[in-house]
């Protein structure tokens, strides 16, 4: 694919402005014509144990940004009564993607904002969500990034949404 003009700009079928570029597996925009990862499709209404499903998918695949993008459809689909669960679990998810990408302090900073959003929901854990440990990683990974250590692998710190072993 050619890259688009200023006047020929990449755009969705409502006509808003969309960048077509090909994306690594932490959502970084490689150059027109590269080989990347495929991306998740925008908009799409899953209920809450499949967004949960899909979630850990991908951040278990090393992809937490691609995982932040099916907790933004949950958070912003309305189909929740409380959205700022998704929020902050799009929260985490981005947060561990700025690690991955070594941006240290804007990952622990999402990481912070995003036990604020969940941290409501530690007693009653809905969806099957292990809130409890996923606050723990959360702050856990904010402190050490804090003091300067950053993420290797994504896939390898990503959390168990659900609690228990990942594998």
């Amino acid at each position: 694919m050619e890259r688009p003009t200023s006047v020929d700009r990449d755009r969705d079928e409502e006509g808003r402005a969309h960048n077509s570029r090909p994306r690594d597996g932490l959502g970084r925009p490689l150059p027109y014509g590269s080989e990347g990862v495929e991306r998740q499709p925008e908009g799409v209404e899953r209920s809450p144990d499949q967004a949960v499903d899909d979630a850990q998918r991908l951040l278990d695949a090393g992809m937490p940004f691609h995982a932040h993008e099916v907790f933004e459809d949950a958070w912003k689909s309305g189909l929740d009564p409380d959205p700022m669960l998704w929020k902050g679990l799009a929260q985490l998810a981005v947060g561990l993607t700025h690690a991955a990408r070594g941006n240290l302090v804007g990952g622990a900073r999402l990481l912070r904002r995003g036990t604020e959003n969940i941290q409501p929901h530690a007693v009653s854990a809905p969806h099957g969500l292990a809130v409890s440990d996923l606050l723990g990683w959360a702050n856990e990974l904010a402190a050490e990034l804090d003091s300067g250590h950053g993420v290797d692998s994504a896939a390898e710190r990503a959390p168990s949404l659900r609690g228990g072993s990942r594998t």
